[in-house]
């Protein structure tokens, strides 16, 4: 299923096609990669000041998550989110 999908966010952005969940969202995978790494990122930091500083391990993680995704062009969260919501790379369409 292809829909037409045109950034709102500029007044003569033209048209792009995307299929799957990633037009209801109108977001692609990067975009919700770096939501989810910017969420448990600053999650990790609030628990390491207030509980223990172990939760700075899950930083570590979201970081060693990221070099993954931009040298080998795939991570364990890229990987669920493609095949979980169809979502689409923008910078790696192929992959």
């Amino acid at each position: 299923m292809s829909t037409t999908y045109t950034d709102p966010t500029t007044d003569s952005a033209p048209s792009t096609t995307v299929s799957g969940d990633a037009c209801s969202t109108g977001w692609p995978l990067e975009r919700v990669l770096f939501l989810m790494a910017g969420v448990v990122t600053l999650t990790s930091a609030v628990l390491a000041a207030s509980v223990s500083p172990w939760f700075l391990l899950l930083t570590g993680f979201v970081g060693v998550n990221q070099l993954l995704y931009v040298s080998v062009h795939n991570c364990g969260a890229s990987l669920i989110l493609k095949h979980s919501t169809n979502l689409k790379s923008v910078i790696y369409p192929k992959g």
